[in-house]
């Protein structure tokens, strides 16, 4: 089977090749439509792994969370008795608390506000594993200071440049005084222009309005010989359903659904790829379709000659998929290339990844395949009694 599929492929090439304007502008349309492909599905990916950063830093086995809560920029606080609780449990090792919300940020450099999402715990308890944060938690003891996300968006200022200078460096959030002392990597979010990490304290102080029992996401560790989903049933069985158990992935799977379900952004990249998708068919259609309209009479000596439709139709097919390959590579390219330049401007996490190119790999071949099966139905017209 496979030395026929070979003994074919020479006349699919040289149908491709033999008009090269139609060739180019084959490939030209099917790179852009993996280009706006891989431009859809990588932002929507950007969004979400902006979006869950904080989640994978979260230092716990399983986390509670108010059930009212959609995501963790409207995230709606719990009482702390619910830890209490937890901490009755079999299997739990010790709990923590995580404190969050929307902060206005004053540019130092020409006053304008700026929404920026602040995370607060206890410094001698650190609720979460960043690496460049743990060598500044006695930083964080001090009252009114805070660090600072040394990725944020410039329009917050340049704030780790004049730190270089004044250290601490004075910043205005919630029209109140704090004092910057440190920095950290986490990354912005369609969101928020940045992060900042405070003190428990320090959060009360800048958010009047909340209360210290009025916990955003509980932190449960648990015991190293304790089994996950076992503790994680007991809690539910333990608790009101005003709370949710959820484990890591359950809490990251929840965030990310809220922005793929019930926020535009999974509809917007969704649509975006399927149109894509869509002009990508369209063209391979009409390259073919041409192709195979100007060689009627050839595809009808060929009947004459005994080929069945079956050989001629692998013809077709064969050049669909030379098609999806060659256009695929300068499509594949330009996206890498432009990841790099997305990812600078917006400083969102747009990174192409092997199971991203296997995708739309794989679109592009059912795309010129199924253009291909469209363009067939001229072929099966092809008559030898066309040539006479």
């Amino acid at each position: 089977m496979l030395p026929k599929f070979l003994r074919k492929t020479p006349l699919a090439w040289l149908q491709v090749k033999r008009e090269r304007t139609r060739l180019l502008v084959a490939l030209s349309g099917i790179a852009f439509a993996d280009i706006l492909m891989f431009f859809q599905l990588g932002l929507m990916s950007a969004a979400f792994d902006a979006a869950t950063a904080i989640h994978d830093r979260l230092n716990g086995d399983l986390f509670l969370l108010n059930s009212l809560s959609d995501n963790m920029q409207t995230i709606k606080p719990f009482q702390r008795s619910r830890l209490f609780q937890v901490s009755a449990i079999g299997g739990v090792n010790s709990i923590n608390s995580l404190y969050t919300g929307i902060g206005t940020w004053r540019n130092p450099d020409n006053r304008t506000s700026w929404q920026v999402q602040v995370y607060a715990f206890n410094p001698s308890n650190p609720a979460l594993k960043l690496s460049d944060v743990t060598p500044q938690l006695n930083q964080l003891k001090r009252l009114n200071y805070a660090l600072y996300d040394r990725s944020a968006r410039p329009t917050l200022g340049n704030v780790v440049e004049q730190m270089q200078r004044i250290d601490p460096f004075p910043a205005q959030l919630n029209d109140r005084q704090i004092q910057i002392a440190g920095v950290f990597v986490l990354g912005v979010s369609f969101a928020s222009d940045g992060n900042l990490i405070m003190s428990d304290s320090s959060f009360f102080r800048t958010f009047p309005n909340r209360q210290p029992d009025e916990i955003d996401i509980g932190l449960i560790s648990l015991r190293p010989n304790a089994n996950l989903k076992q503790v994680q049933a007991r809690l539910k069985t333990a608790l009101p359903a005003d709370v949710l158990v959820l484990t890591k992935q359950e809490l990251i799977d929840r965030e990310k659904a809220y922005w793929g379900q019930n926020r535009p952004i999974g509809v917007i990249f969704g649509f975006g790829t399927i149109v894509g998708f869509l002009v990508g068919t369209v063209i391979v259609y009409q390259i073919l379709y041409s192709d195979v309209s100007d060689h009627l009479p050839e595809y009808a000596t060929l009947k004459a000659m005994g080929y069945g439709d079956r050989y001629l139709i692998g013809v077709v097919l064969q050049e669909a998929l030379i098609l999806a390959v060659l256009g695929f590579i300068p499509g594949f390219s330009v996206s890498f290339g432009l990841y790099g330049l997305i990812a600078q401007a917006t400083l969102l996490p747009v990174n192409m990844t092997v199971n991203r190119a296997t995708l739309i790999l794989s679109l592009t071949l059912l795309m010129c395949v199924a253009s291909g099966a469209i363009a067939m139905r001229k072929l099966q017209a092809a008559d030898p009694a066309d040539i006479f």
